[in-house]
């Protein structure tokens, strides 16, 4: 339903503990984009003083606005899924405007080739650190990070967390979401779709529920950045490279502006400071880390053991596929 573990006193097997990473304490409220612009120019200087770092560089302004804080000498990559044959996902050309515009010529670009060999041959390292089935996304990030530590660098900066925090997703926020709806809304892979014996466990949505509603923003600011992050955590822990987040050390001090979100304009704050270091940029699209999954799994029939219903995930995203063909792989590797 959530991609962790939410039970912290639950683990799939004894041999295999949950790892778990608490969120930064206490974050810095944030009022105005000039509180968050100088928030993260500090946390970043603080963090790369005296190291070789290296930045994960996408198409988007959260990692570009810590692109023009970063030290003339890091190393940035971006990362891009590779399917024989077929045109994904590219976004190493905005990463290069961006990098065009900062005129920082010590910055080195580097694309990082994600293949479906390295989602087999990383996900069971880190699943067996994790305690837990991984987020797709934590194979890629894995991957760079052993790039990063391969170039010597001793800290990994990421834009992670700024879409939970400041209201980055729109569709979500486009509405008021009763309990119900929102537990379908939500819930990555609903249960009883899959598993013949299973629980719901909907304490992390009564958290935020208030009468009848789901308050989506804290929701989003305050569990789901923290599951993201621990996907994070683990992945560049595997290449035993230091994580940096600076996005996730602050939070919004006053409500959100629905009108502003609805109206077009998420993350307004976050926006503000990417026109403020990039004037004359438009802001693009919103796009996930690019993973194709869709093309990865579309020949995957479903999970084979005892526990899943046959045919479970007929009709099923290939986001979706990954989640039960992690969990089935998971239960393999403990509880064979």
């Amino acid at each position: 339903m959530y991609r962790i573990v939410v039970d912290r006193t639950r683990q799939f097997a004894e041999n295999a503990p949950l790892e778990w990473v608490d969120f930064p304490s206490p974050r810095q409220p944030i009022h105005t984009s000039d509180e968050l612009l100088e928030s993260l120019r500090k946390r970043v200087a603080e963090q790369t003083a005296g190291k070789k770092c290296a930045i994960a560089l996408s198409g988007g302004i959260d990692s570009a606005i810590l692109l023009q804080l970063m030290p003339d000498d890091c190393i940035a990559y971006t990362f891009k899924c590779s399917v024989p044959g077929v045109e994904t996902t590219d976004e190493s050309g905005r990463a290069a405007e961006y990098l065009a515009y900062v005129n920082k010529p010590g910055i080195e670009h580097k694309i990082v080739p994600i293949y479906w060999e390295d989602m087999l041959s990383l996900s069971t390292e880190l699943m067996l650190r994790k305690g837990a089935p991984i987020h797709s996304i934590e194979v890629q990030i894995c991957k760079a990070a052993q790039q990063a530590k391969a170039d010597g660098c001793e800290l990994f900066v990421f834009g992670e967390t700024a879409d939970c925090i400041y209201g980055g997703h729109s569709n979500l926020l486009a509405r008021d979401w009763t309990f119900g709806d929102f537990v379908e809304r939500w819930s990555f892979v609903q249960p009883y779709k899959v598993l013949r014996d299973y629980v719901d466990d909907l304490e992390p949505y009564r958290r935020f529920e208030k009468d009848g509603y789901i308050d989506v923003l804290p929701f989003l600011s305050l569990f789901e950045s923290e599951a993201s992050l621990n996907s994070y955590l683990n992945a560049c822990g595997l290449a035993g490279m230091p994580f940096e987040a600076p996005y996730a050390h602050t939070i919004m001090a006053d409500p959100l502006d629905f009108q502003r979100v609805r109206a077009g304009e998420n993350k307004y704050l976050v926006r503000e400071v990417f026109h403020k270091l990039y004037p004359g940029f438009e802001v693009p699209p919103k796009t996930p880390m690019p993973r194709p999954m869709d093309l990865w799994l579309s020949d995957w029939e479903g999970p084979k053991r005892p526990e899943f219903w046959p045919r479970c995930t007929d009709g099923m995203s290939g986001d979706q596929k990954w989640l039960v063909f992690a969990l089935e792989r998971y239960m393999n590797l403990v509880c064979p």
